[in-house]
C-alpha cells in the first residue's frame, strides 16, 4: 500500500521527551511523538493548570477584559495568543470547540492550530491556557506582533522538519482544503503499540465506531487495533505472530526486513495504512492494498520483531518506482533507519536488474532525504572512478534513474559544459566538500545478509 491520489481506493503515496512510569509493575516508555520540539525542564515535565494573565490596572483596560469574556465561548476561526509546553506563548487558531461534560454554558475546550508550528503539533487546550487579552477575530497582527519574540529557535523548527517529510503537491488547492477541512481534529491522540505509547500527529480514516477513541491498542505483531487496554491484554494471549506475516528477506545483528504481500495479508496490510496515516498529512488512504509489497523493518530481541518502519512499493510498476509511501515510527527516527530504508529499496532495485525511482510528487524534505542518499552514492563511486564515465554508467551501477543522477550532478554544479558536450567534473577536493556538507550515510545494508528473489504474479 502506498500514498497517492485523493480517492477512497486506498493507497499511501510519497514523503520528547519520555518518561518512565509503573504501569501494574511493568515499566513503560511513554513518547510524546510529534513534540521533539523543545525538551522539558530538567527536573519536573512541566504542567499547564492555570495560567494567570497579568492585567494592568488601568480602567480602559478593565471594561475591554470583562467585553471580551462576554464574548466566551470563542468562536471558531478567533486567533488568540496560547501557552505552550515550553511554557511560551505562541499565536494560534481555534480550529473546533467542544463543551465539556457538566460545564456551564461557556465551559469548552478548544481544538487549537499552533500557526508557528507544523499540523501535527496541533491539539485540545483548557480556556486556562488562553491569553484572553490577545484575542483577536478581524486581524492577526495584534497576535503576531506580541509573540514576535516567541518564535522558535532555528534549532527548534529543524527538529520539527527533520522528520516531516509528507508533502501536498499532490492535491490542487480546492482538494487541499477540503481535505484540510475533513481532517481538521485528530480523532485519535494517542496508540499503544508495544512498549511504547505515541502521540499521534494527524487524522487517520479509522471505522466510525473507532473515532470516539481518544486512545487505540495495536497489536505490535499482527496490527490489529482496540479500544480498550484489556481487550489487547487477551488478544495477546490469544495472538501466535511473534513479527511481521510474510517472509523474513533480511537479517543483520538485530535487524530484520519482512517482505508482506497486500494480497496475501490484506488486514495486516490496510491496518499498517490505517496505523501509517496517523503519522502522514495530506495522504490519501487506498484500500486496495492487494497491488503493493510492503517491507517491515524490525528490532529483534527475545520477545520477538518489533516493527521500527516500513516503505511499500507497487508490484507492477510503469514509472519505475521502486518506492511508494516510507515511514519511521516517531519512537524510532533520528536514528538512520530512514536512510536505510531508501537504501534497501535501491538494493531491490539493483536484484530486479532495473533503475528505480521514489514515487512522485516529493515534498521539499523528501527530495532532501533523496538528494542527500543520490549524492554520497554517486560521489562515492565518482571518488573511486579514475577514467570518464557517463550519466547512464552511473545509473546502471547504482540503480537510480538517469534523470535523478542528472538533477543530483547538476545541482551540485559538477556538470560542465565542455567542446559541445556535457561532462561530469570530479574534481576531488570538490567532491570531499560535497560529501562533507552532506553527512554521513547512516545505517548500511549488508547486501550479503538481503536473501530474496523479484516479485513474480502467482
Amino acid at each position: 500500500m502506498g500514498m497517492g491520489s485523493a480517492d477512497e481506493s486506498g493507497r499511501f503515496s510519497t514523503s520528547n521527551g519520555q518518561f518512565m512510569n509503573m504501569n501494574n509493575g511493568v515499566i513503560k516508555e511513554e513518547w510524546k511523538g510529534g513534540v521533539p520540539v523543545v525538551p522539558p525542564a530538567p527536573t519536573t515535565v512541566p504542567v499547564i493548570t492555570n495560567v494567570k494573565v497579568e492585567t494592568p490596572s488601568s480602567p480602559d483596560h478593565d471594561l475591554v477584559r470583562k467585553r471580551k469574556l462576554g464574548f466566551l465561548p470563542l468562536e471558531v476561526g478567533t486567533r488568540v495568543l496560547c501557552k505552550w509546553r515550553d511554557g511560551k506563548f505562541h499565536p494560534v487558531k481555534i480550529i473546533e470547540r467542544r463543551k465539556l461534560p457538566n460545564g456551564t454554558t461557556n465551559d469548552y475546550e478548544y481544538y487549537v492550530h499552533y500557526t508557528e508550528f507544523n499540523r501535527r503539533l496541533d491539539e485540545w487546550v483548557k480556556l486556562e491556557q488562553l491569553e484572553l487579552d490577545s484575542v483577536e477575530t478581524d486581524a492577526d497582527e495584534k497576535v503576531d506582533d506580541k509573540a514576535g519574540s516567541l518564535k522558535m529557535t532555528r534549532h527548534q523548527k529543524r527538529k520539527i522538519d527533520e522528520t516531516h517529510v509528507e508533502g501536498n503537491e499532490e492535491l490542487d488547492a480546492a482538494s487541499l482544503r477540503e481535505h484540510e477541512e475533513f481532517t481538521k481534529v485528530k480523532n485519535i491522540t494517542k496508540i499503544e503499540l508495544g512498549r511504547y505509547e505515541i502521540e499521534t500527529w494527524y487524522f487517520s480514516p479509522f471505522p466510525a465506531e473507532y473515532n470516539s477513541c481518544e486512545k487505540l491498542y495495536f497489536c505490535e505483531f499482527c496490527l490489529n487495533f482496540m479500544k480498550r487496554k484489556e481487550q489487547l491484554q487477551r488478544h495477546m494471549r490469544k495472538c501466535d505472530l511473534k513479527h511481521p506475516p510474510g517472509d523474513e528477506i533480511y537479517r543483520s545483528g538485530t535487524l530484520s526486513m519482512f517482505e508482506v504481500d497486500g494480497k496475501k495479508n490484506k488486514v495486516y496490510a490496510q491496518n499498517l495504512c490505517y496505523l501509517a496515516k496517523l503519522f502522514l498529512d495530506h495522504k490519501t488512504l487506498y484500500y486496495d492494498v492487494d497491488l503493493f509489497l510492503f517491507y517491515i523493518l524490525c528490532e529483534c530481541d527475545d520477545r520477538g520483531c518489533h516493527m521500527v518502519g516500513y516503505f511499500s512499493k507497487e508490484k507492477h510498476s510503469e514509472e519505475s518506482y521502486n518506492l511508494a509511501c516510507i515511514l519511521t515510527l516517531p519512537p524510532y527516527q533520528r536514528k538512520g533507519y530512514g536512510k536505510f530504508l531508501i537504501s534497501f529499496s535501491y538494493e531491490l532495485s539493483k536484484k530486479e536488474g532495473k533503475v528505480g525511482t521514489p514515487e512522485r510528487p516529493l515534498s521539499d524534505l523528501g527530495l532532501l532525504s533523496y538528494r542527500g542518499y543520490w549524492t554520497r552514492v554517486l560521489l562515492d563511486i565518482l571518488k573511486k572512478h579514475k577514467n570518464n564515465i557517463s550519466i547512464k554508467e552511473l545509473s546502471d551501477m547504482t540503480a537510480i534513474k538517469a534523470e535523478d543522477v542528472l538533477s543530483t550532478l547538476q545541482g551540485l554544479d559538477l556538470i560542465q559544459y565542455r567542446k559541445g558536450q556535457h561532462a561530469i567534473c570530479a574534481d576531488p577536493k570538490v567532491l570531499d566538500r560535497h560529501l562533507k556538507a552532506v553527512g554521513r550515510g547512516g545505517l548500511e545494508v549488508d547486501v550479503c545478509k538481503l536473501i530474496w528473489t523479484p516479485y513474480k504474479e502467482q
